[in-house]
C-alpha cells in the first residue's frame, strides 16, 4: 500500500507522516517511512540544489523533481511494495504539480508527461492533503530562514493550495482533505480513520 501526504508550507504534512509510520510500526506492520525531494543519495543533493543553491528556472526545478523521484523509486519505494510494505511518503507527484504547475505555471500536461517516466504510472493508494491558508501555513514557519519556495509571494503559494484542492476535486476516492487548523490530535484520529478503513478493504478484497 501507497499513501503520500501533500500540502502547503506549514501544513503538518512532516509531523503526521512520521505519526502515521508510528503508529504502523506499533502495530507490527511492515512500513517504510521516504521524503521528497530526498531519501537518497542523489535525491539530497538535488533537495540542496533546488531549495538552497541558486535560483533555478521552472523547468529546471521539474527536471530536477522528477530525477529525485525516479531515483527514490527505483532504490527504496518499489522494491518496498514489492516486498509487501506499506509505504508512507512525504509528498510526491503531485507536489510538482502543484509547485511547477499552478505555482510556477509550466504546463501540466508537460508536468502529467515528465511525472509519467519518473513515475512509470505507479499511483498512490491514498493522497492525504492537509489544508491551511498559506498565511497561516507560512505563519508557523515564522523564525527560520525559510528556503527559495517559503520566500515566495503569498500569491504563488495560495495557488498552490487552489492547485491541490483542485486534483482533490477531481478524484475524490483517491484524496483525502483534512483541515490542518485542528489540533494535532484531531487531525491524527482523521488519518487513522481512513487508513484503517484501507486496510480492511483491501483485506476482504485478498480474502475474496
Amino acid at each position: 500500500m501507497f499513501i503520500t501526504f501533500e500540502g502547503c508550507e506549514g501544513s503538518g504534512k512532516s509531523t503526521h507522516t512520521k505519526a502515521l509510520y508510528q503508529h504502523l510500526i506499533q502495530m507490527n506492520i511492515p512500513t517504510v517511512l521516504a521524503h521528497e525531494p530526498g531519501g537518497t543519495a542523489l535525491g539530497d543533493k538535488i533537495d540542496q540544489w533546488v531549495k538552497h543553491g541558486e535560483k533555478l528556472s521552472p523547468e529546471t526545478e521539474l527536471l530536477l523533481f522528477a530525477a529525485s523521484r525516479a531515483q527514490l523509486l527505483t532504490e527504496l519505494v518499489r522494491p518496498s511494495l514489492e516486498e509487501g510494505k506499506v509505504v508512507i511518503c512525504d509528498r510526491y507527484s503531485e507536489s510538482t504539480l502543484s509547485y511547477q504547475g499552478y505555482g510556477r505555471g509550466i504546463s501540466l500536461n508537460i508536468i502529467n508527461s515528465v511525472n509519467s517516466i519518473a513515475t512509470e504510472g505507479l499511483r498512490p493508494n491514498l493522497i492525504i492533503l492537509l489544508d491551511i491558508d498559506p498565511v497561516e501555513g507560512l505563519a508557523r514557519k515564522s523564525g527560520s530562514e525559510g528556503d527559495h519556495f517559503e520566500r515566495e509571494t503569498i500569491a504563488f503559494h495560495h495557488r498552490i493550495r487552489n492547485g491541490y484542492l483542485e486534483m482533490a476535486k477531481a478524484d475524490p476516492k483517491r484524496w483525502l482533505v483534512i483541515d490542518a487548523t485542528q489540533s494535532r490530535e484531531e487531525v491524527a484520529v482523521i488519518i487513522w480513520q481512513k487508513v484503517r478503513i484501507l486496510f480492511d478493504t483491501a483485506e476482504k478484497e485478498f480474502s475474496s
